[in-house]
């Protein structure tokens, strides 16, 4: 590496100065790594040119992999960004790469970030030199690449996810770049719960990682510089390495006061948003207010629409509690009209109070399961003639055709129900509401049993 390299190296934030330079480099990912792997293979035979498209969340070694893969088997290495290129770049580094590869016998591996950013036609600029083998796309996304990538290309390449590191991952990571002398070079030592602390706080992300422990290793230098500098102003220097003999100690307080929140993942667009909202209504549908206040605890710090979150209280209350307990659908209404009114950060506590209540509250989808099933028989064809005496019979004529003729009013039986068909005939005996034995259900159950008794049904 020459001397400018090493110069900007220098300059460059941790996370880039740690950067691996081949895949035995990388920490975590093991399961993409092992050997016989795709990428493996990849590394060892310059002469494959398979695209690989890389779906995983921020931090957890997407590029890094690319250029690993690059640096480690001597390829060209060419880089985009969805955010900034267009079709004219992607044209561009095709027809070098072509004439690279056929002049010179030299590969190109090209880096697409973001690529769920490109438009439709954007990436269908990419399939000739996919197809064709002019490049090997390495394109990384944090978007599931089956709604956001093209079709074609998805068959024409191979899918990896990369998973959030572990704990101990990050941990590797951290020591490793307060040891390491790219990194910090031992300036500062770690307390074991400030280590824990940083690890906590990153949430699976590497780049988080590094990049808070540099904040904070910056903070704790600049507050040992200032001390000498007090104490002895002749011994200090801007070279961390010869600040001190002795390691400055970051301890879990220095941590908290400059990373002041943990990492949150949460995409409104994405994966989170939909895997998120899923975990909270099963949450409640499992009786688990614990989780489901997790989960709603996730959405409100995330920034979600609290209007989104109470709508599908409402639509819960109604299909999986129902008629066990009609009061659910109404203290779900008041939480969305309160966090309407309120918005947050009041709306959360109606929201709350009503996740809570639906968590705990007896369940049935009798209601669902009924209108569903009713729906069904109509769309497939199960009608029938409505009996002639349930017909309108307040316009002229209509009892000349026997519509209303012999219709009982109910109100005029002291129990206000009485014995008639409903139903047309072809959908008599059909039972669509099958009451649950949960909470009001049973007191609805027996009801409905007698009152089928007395109608005839």
């Amino acid at each position: 590496m020459n001397t400018a390299a090493l110069s900007t190296l220098a300059t460059a934030p941790l996370a880039v100065r740690m950067r691996p330079r081949s895949l035995d480099e990388i920490v975590g990912q093991q399961h993409l790594l092992r050997p016989g792997s795709p990428l493996r293979q990849l590394e060892a035979d310059t002469s494959r040119a398979v695209s690989v498209i890389l779906w995983g969340p921020p931090g957890t070694g997407k590029t890094t992999i690319a250029q690993a893969l690059t640096q480690s088997s001597g390829r060209k290495f060419v880089e985009l960004s969805a955010v900034t290129a267009g079709i004219k770049d992607v044209r561009d580094v095709m027809q070098t790469a072509l004439t690279e590869r056929d002049m010179f016998s030299v590969q190109t591996v090209l880096f697409l970030d973001e690529i769920h950013r490109f438009s439709k036609s954007q990436q269908d600029a990419l399939l000739p030199g996919v197809e064709n083998g002019w490049v090997t796309l390495i394109a990384a996304t944090t978007e599931n690449p089956s709604f956001a990538v093209i079709g074609p290309l998805l068959s024409r390449s191979l899918q990896l996810t990369l998973q959030p590191l572990t704990d101990t991952d990050l941990a590797t990571l951290i020591n490793r770049a307060v040891s390491s002398p790219t990194g910090l070079a031992d300036s500062v030592r770690l307390t074991p719960e400030a280590l824990a602390a940083i690890v906590q706080l990153s949430a699976g992300d590497a780049r988080r990682a590094l990049t808070s422990l540099e904040a904070v290793s910056n903070t704790v230098l600049a507050s040992a510089d200032s001390t000498l500098a007090d104490d002895n102003p002749a011994t200090t220097t801007g070279d961390p390495a010869t600040r001190t003999n002795k390691s400055a100690t970051i301890t879990a307080e220095h941590v908290s006061s400059v990373v002041d929140r943990a990492l949150l993942r949460y995409d409104k667009n994405g994966d989170q948003h939909y895997d998120v909202i899923s975990a909270f209504i099963k949450s409640i549908r499992g009786s688990n207010p614990d989780a489901a206040l997790h989960y709603l605890a996730r959405m409100i710090v995330a920034g979600e629409d609290p209007r989104f979150i109470a709508r599908r209280l409402i639509v819960h209350a109604a299909e999986d509690i129902g008629m066990a307990d009609p009061q659910a659908l109404l203290i779900a209404s008041a939480a969305a009209e309160a966090a309407q009114l309120i918005g947050l950060p009041e709306a959360r506590i109606p929201l709350a109070e009503a996740t809570i209540y639906l968590a705990l509250a007896p369940k049935s989808n009798a209601v669902i399961s009924a209108i569903d099933t009713a729906i069904a028989d109509v769309k497939s064809g199960r009608t029938g003639q409505i009996p002639a005496h349930l017909r309108d019979g307040h316009y002229p004529g209509a009892r000349k055709l026997g519509h209303a003729v012999g219709y009982r009013y109910p109100h005029a039986n002291r129990s206000a129900i009485v014995r008639q068909q409903y139903l047309p005939d072809t959908l008599r005996g059909i039972h669509y509401y099958a009451p649950t034995p949960h909470g009001n259900e049973a007191e609805v159950m027996a009801r409905l049993r007698r009152i089928r008794e007395i109608i005839g049904d």
